[in-house]
């Protein structure tokens, strides 16, 4: 399940923006495929507290779902460099995730969610997501691939030499090793 704020696709201003006209749709879908500039690298980067985005790269198929829904599969890679948790040193690595979304114009009958006898709103925190609504002629995909791109990034990067700061227990118990009480307990132990 996707987690995140949800974005308002035909008007979002973020580093990749691209907005796909979803109105007129072929029949077979509509590919689409999208490759950051280094400005637009930048912008990612700083956005996402990244030291760099070194590639970024959609492909994505945008097509009918149901009768007026729209469906966007696909992927989004990307070459990064962000700093070590341990050491702050520079750690390369890669995104590389599956976008799958449904989306549904505003006051359709599909976005209503399910409700037990209860009256509480039924959700499957498991099951695929529930579709996103729109409102116009067409869906900023570049912002769906930013939301998933972000999704990717590895919250805890590490250096490949970096080690584990000491842990609270082992800090514990070093701490009563070395208490005045510990060395007492162990002259009496030795009388």
């Amino acid at each position: 399940m996707r987690h995140g704020r949800q974005k308002n696709r035909e008007t979002a201003t973020g580093p990749i923006a691209l907005a796909v006209n979803v109105r007129s749709l072929p029949q077979k879908g509509m590919v689409v495929t999208f490759e950051a500039d280094a400005e637009q690298r930048d912008a990612l980067a700083k956005a996402h507290e990244l030291s760099a985005v070194a590639t970024f790269r959609a492909e994505l198929l945008v097509s009918v779902w149901k009768k007026r829904g729209v469906r966007v599969r696909g992927r989004v890679k990307a070459s990064i460099v962000q700093p070590c948790v341990v050491t702050l040193e520079p750690v390369s690595g890669e995104v590389d995730e599956a976008i799958d979304a449904v989306f549904l114009p505003e006051g359709s009958a599909l976005t209503r969610p399910e409700y037990s006898a209860e009256g509480e709103i039924l959700l499957d925190p498991e099951g695929p997501d529930a579709p996103e609504t729109y409102s116009g002629d067409s869906i900023d995909v570049g912002a769906l691939a930013e939301e998933f791109f972000e999704l990717g990034i590895d919250p805890y990067p590490r250096a490949k030499h970096a080690t584990d700061p000491v842990s609270m227990e082992d800090d514990a118990r070093r701490s009563d090793e070395d208490s005045p009480f510990a060395k007492l307990l162990s002259l009496k132990r030795k009388s």
